[in-house]
């Protein structure tokens, strides 16, 4: 399982990727300074890290030099607000292997994540997934319910990945909100309701199980 550092202050975000990396089959661990950040990333414990650029105590970039002056080789994710094209060139000629501006959807920076886990020779990603007879391929981004080809919008293809990668699993709204939608959802918000209507009409209703008081089911 890859060990995955998060160097994070704002509680809400550090948290929100971390509950999405574990349920990815990650192990996340989140801490809040540069310091912190610099420490764990010496001890050779972690495969990737994701580095916010304004921690309280020292800079992003300064964390990264020290990463990269101590020979540590692992692929780190810049996830900012800023978002300058000087900023952005900045984090890369330091070392960053990826960089990623706030607000963000957590599929792309997830799609990030294995990305670069997987050019550092960890086990390559399923390229289709599959269920039962229904099968999404994530490079064409088709979608396939029994022999017949289906068309799905983007967000309703970004659903129904995380279905499949979850099959059988309840997810509730507020997981689907965050997964799909990003952390800046509205709890309030009835949009995963829609969305599974619109999976429920073309792919089959009988696919997508609603769990009462809960949330839904791929069956």
């Amino acid at each position: 399982m890859s060990q995955i550092l998060i160097a994070e202050d704002e509680t809400r975000i550090s948290s929100f990727v971390a509950k999405g990396l574990r349920s990815a089959g990650y192990a996340p661990t989140a801490v809040t300074t540069g310091r912190e950040a610099v420490d764990l990333a010496s001890t050779g414990d972690f495969d990737l890290m994701i580095l916010d650029l304004g921690l309280p105590d020292m800079d992003g970039f300064a964390v990264l030099r020290q990463v990269r002056a101590m020979n540590v080789t692992f692929p780190v994710i810049i996830l900012t607000a800023r978002n300058s094209v000087t900023d952005t060139v900045a984090g890369l000629e330091g070392g960053a292997d990826d960089y990623m501006a706030k607000p963000f959807r957590f599929e792309e920076l997830l799609a990030r994540v294995r990305l670069r886990l997987r050019s550092e020779g960890g086990a390559a990603e399923p390229t289709t997934l599959v269920h039962g007879d229904l099968s999404l391929d994530l490079r064409s981004r088709r979608a396939r319910a029994g022999t017949t080809e289906v068309d799905l919008s983007a967000r309703e293809f970004t659903l129904a990945e995380t279905f499949l990668r979850n099959p059988g699993q309840v997810l509730t709204r507020e997981q689907l909100l965050s997964r799909v939608w990003g952390y800046d959802f509205d709890p309030g918000s009835n949009v995963v309701d829609v969305y599974v209507r619109y999976l429920r009409k073309k792919l089959g209703a009988e696919r997508f199980e609603t769990v009462r008081g809960m949330g839904y089911r791929l069956r």
